[in-house]
């Protein structure tokens, strides 16, 4: 009888997942909002957070990628 896998997902992976990207947000929206070309400060928030949300995707991306060769790796050294 084969041993039942152990699933990845977990609520609280999540949930640092979630904070994580928001720290990353936080921090790309802060570097990005000097760098926007405008004097309105709509605008400045507008391009700003648009910035900083694509920004936050890829960082989301990298990390659960990250994740998953971090598993394969400790799965494969047993």
């Amino acid at each position: 009888m084969a041993t039942p896998e152990k699933k990845p997902f977990s609520p609280v992976s999540l949930v640092i997942d979630l904070v994580l990207t928001a720290i990353a947000f936080v921090i790309f929206y802060w570097l990005v909002n000097s760098h926007v070309q405008s004097d309105d400060p709509r605008m400045i928030m507008l391009w700003g957070g648009l910035t900083a949300g694509c920004l936050s995707g890829v960082f989301w991306l990298a990390l659960q990628m990250l994740k998953v060769v971090y598993r394969f790796q400790r799965d494969n050294r047993k």
